[in-house]
């Protein structure tokens, strides 16, 4: 059990501002369902994410566009009611919060009332302003996103690293302090040069989350189903799998449907 685990009973936006505050590093993952939330949350981590990649994970699209408001509230609902000690932060799906800041704070508000959660995610910078600043202005915490936003991968076409030029490096720069000015309690950045990100996170007070953003931010997001290796068509660089239960999962299967044929399974042990 970590050291920071046995200071923070329990994990607030404000712990997190402090966590940065004394060099100690933040450690988050994405859970969609009780099971997973509960031993991930059990394990000591910080924050989980009910992202908007359960679009991908849980339901199989390409994209995280798909996804909507309810089925939003649906998982993280499930998550909410496992979790004891972690933050927990949902996406705001597509379409819920973009262009109209009335339906951004009507989205988040039924997040918060719906499933509990204790605080939502929003992708994008200036152009997002308006809605930022009408959610927090109920009392909803915000954490930010930049970077490769998923939600607009059409926009972008790919999902290769981001803000290498010039122009783009100081849109971000600027859309990071202006998220902090509004009041966002974090950000995530997502696949952008590693010196970049350091950039950012050392001109913030609030944490600053990198997937694919290198070593110099404040803490570290995976997809849980990525790392545990129970996905292996995506292999991206920043990936690190620190199981293989794809592989795993399927022995195990195929054991069973061994054991299933051969009368194997149960035996006189395992009935009643």
């Amino acid at each position: 059990m970590s050291a920071v685990r046995n200071k923070y009973r329990k994990i607030t936006t404000k712990v997190l501002v402090e966590m940065k505050a004394k060099g100690e590093k933040i450690a988050m993952l994405t859970a969609y369902d009780y099971t997973m939330a509960k031993i991930v949350d059990r394990a000591g981590i910080d924050i989980i994410l009910v992202g908007d990649s359960a679009s991908n994970v849980m339901a199989g699209h390409n994209t995280t566009l798909p996804i909507t408001l309810d089925q939003m509230i649906y998982h993280a609902s499930s998550v909410i009611r496992a979790i004891e000690r972690c933050l927990v932060v949902v996406d705001l799906p597509f379409g819920s919060y973009q262009g109209n800041s009335r339906s951004a704070l009507d989205s988040a508000i039924r997040i918060m009332k719906e499933s509990r959660g204790h605080s939502v995610k929003m992708e994008g910078g200036e152009e997002i302003a308006e809605s930022v600043s009408r959610v927090l202005s109920a009392g909803i915490p915000v954490m930010g996103h930049l970077g490769l936003t998923p939600q607009s991968i059409y926009k972008f076409g790919s999902y290769t690293v981001r803000a290498k030029g010039d122009e783009e490096a100081n849109k971000l720069k600027s859309d990071a302090l202006l998220l902090e000015k509004l009041g966002c309690f974090a950000v995530v950045l997502e696949k952008v040069p590693a010196l970049l990100a350091k950039e950012v996170a050392d001109s913030l007070t609030i944490p600053v989350i990198g997937i694919g953003a290198g070593d110099g931010v404040d803490g570290q997001v995976l997809v849980t189903h990525d790392m545990l290796g129970m996905t292996h068509e995506f292999s991206p660089r920043f990936l690190r799998r620190y199981l293989d239960l794809y592989r795993e999962m399927g022995d195990a299967f195929k054991r069973y449907i061994t054991d299933v044929k051969a009368r194997d399974f149960p035996n006189k042990t395992e009935q009643y």
